[in-house]
């Protein structure tokens, strides 16, 4: 296996990744980009994107993410279809290991994201994306007027219903247990909310749609006191039972939250290893949007150059 150096390693290809790599490459840094499994990020669930500025009319995210990319490649940003398997801290540069290369790093940037949990159940992987969406805030605005579903009982699920009211008609929360476990004040909004319906001890069995065009119509649930089913009509589902962060590859070697989620220094996009920075929704939890990700991949390549200069690290391959 050949043995690759880079003055920044990035790993992601998401709006954090391709940003970051284009504000190396501009920063004076030719930047290597493992695209992981993922390529394109959470983006390519999204049909789609109207909140991205600069693109008044809506764009797909597929195309958003291909433009991206675009921008990256015209910066020299060498792009590699693999993902990181493996990381070595022990000693610098960093040793990262895909499936069929060694790269060592001065720098790393992970943007690895997070991806939506989903309930696994029929009909949902069909219909991803054609009515049934993990984020409330990136697809609600689709669904004015309408009667949307969400699924979920935390923290999560309460904010997306309460958010949904300012675009749907009417909004559906169903969970599976008796009480819900979102914060007190969240459930003191949603139950004072007339437009907000609570169906507690009820599980989702199966999700119904149309062909042509294709779109959820339904989710079939039941309860599961009685063990009754019934079919409950809607425009729009948000699956809202939580995120889990891509974290997976620096389990053990960086500092995480208990949810998972890589701790950077306030302010910065520095994590517990100097030398490591990280970028996008594998570093937060709480507006996991293609914009702020692509801000954070902005900083955390600002962050490399930064570190660079103060340490005095001269690569191979720039800077």
């Amino acid at each position: 296996m050949s043995i690759k150096h880079t003055t920044v390693l990035i790993i992601g290809s998401g709006p954090a990744g391709y940003t970051a790599a284009i504000y190396a490459a501009r920063g004076g840094i030719l930047p290597v980009l493992f695209t992981g499994h993922q390529i394109g990020g959470q983006l390519l669930q999204t049909t789609e994107v109207e909140n991205f500025p600069g693109f008044p009319s809506p764009i797909m995210g597929v195309e958003l993410m291909e433009r991206m990319k675009e921008q990256a490649l015209a910066f020299q940003t060498e792009i590699v279809n693999d993902a990181i398997t493996c990381i070595d801290t022990a000693s610098r540069p960093f040793k990262c290991l895909s499936n069929s290369i060694e790269y060592t790093a001065d720098t790393i940037i992970l943007a690895t994201g997070a991806t939506a949990k989903w309930l696994n159940v029929r009909g949902e992987t069909e219909l991803r994306g054609y009515g049934i969406s993990g984020c409330a805030t990136c697809d609600g605005f689709f669904f004015r007027g309408q009667h949307v579903v969400v699924i979920g009982g935390g923290n999560t699920a309460a904010e997306d219903a309460l958010f949904l009211t300012n675009h749907a008609a009417k909004v559906t929360l169903i969970h599976r247990r008796n009480i819900l476990r979102a914060e007190k004040i969240l459930i003191d909004r949603l139950v004072q909310n007339d437009k907000i319906d609570i169906i507690y001890d009820t599980v989702v069995e199966e999700f119904v749609g149309q062909a042509s065009p294709k779109t959820v119509t339904g989710v079939i649930v039941k309860d599961i006191t009685n063990g009754q089913k019934r079919t409950i009509d809607t425009n729009g589902v948000f699956v809202a039972i939580g995120h889990a962060p891509q974290t997976s590859l620096v389990k053990g070697i960086l500092l995480l939250d208990d949810a998972g989620y890589v701790i950077t220094k306030p302010g910065t996009t520095e994590t517990s290893v100097p030398g490591i920075f990280a970028a996008g929704d594998v570093m937060d939890p709480v507006y996991r949007q293609a914009i702020t990700a692509a801000g954070a991949g902005c900083m955390a390549a600002m962050d490399v150059i930064r570190f660079l200069r103060e340490n005095e690290v001269a690569g191979k391959n720039g800077y």
